[in-house]
């Protein structure tokens, strides 16, 4: 295997793995520290409640969006 496509792997794999638990530990570092955090933002009209939204949406699709273009590089059958 190629030396370029083990490093560019590894830091596929570091970055799928490191983005959710550094989004993760920021989210409950917000919510230990932060005597504003919001409490029980429910309606989708306020801007507390897509504070919380957009941290947990954007790492959960930045994954699924790598596992399908991995799917798709992989496992491609001509």
């Amino acid at each position: 295997m190629d030396e370029t496509m083990v490093t560019q792997m590894l830091s596929l794999s570091v970055l799928v793995g490191l983005v959710p638990i550094v989004s993760l530990f920021g989210l409950f570092y917000s919510a230990a520290v932060d005597e504003n955090f919001p409490q029980g933002c429910t309606s989708s009209s306020s801007l507390c409640f897509y504070s919380l939204l957009l941290p947990v949406t954007i790492p959960v699709y930045v994954f699924f969006h790598l596992w399908s273009w991995m799917g798709i590089k992989l496992f491609r059958h001509n």
